[in-house]
């Protein structure tokens, strides 16, 4: 694997964007060095209800794939693993969930800047903000000094994930499906039965069924999320 350098500067970004001293501080003390780049990780701090003209979501676009390369570099060491398990593993260590477990264990709701209707109505706490809050950072971090980086700081942070064999468990759907399989029975049917509240602090409900057994529900910051609870619920409950 090549390890490259920092990129070109962010085009089409002012400088000048300032970051309180709060927030300087944390990502010092995050990083391991002080921002060089306000404009970056102001951006990647920035909830889109703050009406500015620049928000995360293209730094999150990009720290998406820089974790998901740093996640699967880390797991392709593991000796012995099919290419079916790294898989397994990779899409639950950098799932919205397991990136917003990562946030708040880091403390970055504290720091995440959102309109006042959007904080009030628990967007700090949003498994859907706060992961794509982690990622931008993820992305600001490789702008400014490159993937080893990005990489270095996601094997750290991520540590006490993957330390737990996070991944290793079959998927809760694919498990139901193998289980519905198994004993002769129609696929597991899911049904959103519910979407409630305002898009940046949705909450979803799912129910699945398994014809001549029974019914799940649960909730969820998105509909994958429930999906995979109501089908750990059945598990749980029928399995």
């Amino acid at each position: 694997m090549v390890h490259r350098g920092p990129l070109e500067p962010y085009r089409g970004h002012v400088l000048s964007a300032d970051l309180d001293p709060a927030a300087l501080a944390f990502l010092a003390a995050l990083t391991g060095a002080a921002p060089a780049r306000h404009d970056l990780w102001h951006d990647a701090l920035t909830h889109g209800s703050m009406g500015e003209a620049r928000d995360y979501q293209r730094l999150e676009f990009l720290g998406d794939r820089v974790l998901g390369l740093a996640i699967a570099e880390l797991l392709f060491g593991e000796a012995g693993a099919s290419e079916g398990k790294l898989s397994q593993r990779l899409n639950v260590l950098v799932s919205r969930e397991t990136c917003a477990e990562v946030a708040r264990t880091l403390g970055v709701p504290a720091h995440i800047r959102l309109g006042k209707q959007a904080r009030d109505d628990g967007g700090a706490d949003s498994d859907n903000i706060l992961g794509d809050v982690m990622e931008a950072l993820i992305g600001a971090l490789f702008l400014e000094r490159g993937f080893v980086a990005a990489r270095d700081f996601v094997r750290k942070a991520w540590a006490p994930v993957v330390a737990t064999g996070a991944g290793q468990r079959k998927h809760p759907k694919a498990a139901l499906q193998e289980w519905a399989a198994g004993n002769r029975r129609k696929p597991p049917v899911y049904t959103l039965v519910a979407r409630e509240g305002p898009d940046h602090a949705a909450t979803f409900t799912v129910s699945v069924a398994v014809k001549g057994v029974g019914e799940a529900t649960a909730r969820g910051s998105s509909k994958q999320d429930a999906e995979t609870a109501a089908a750990r619920e059945f598990m749980q409950n029928f399995g």
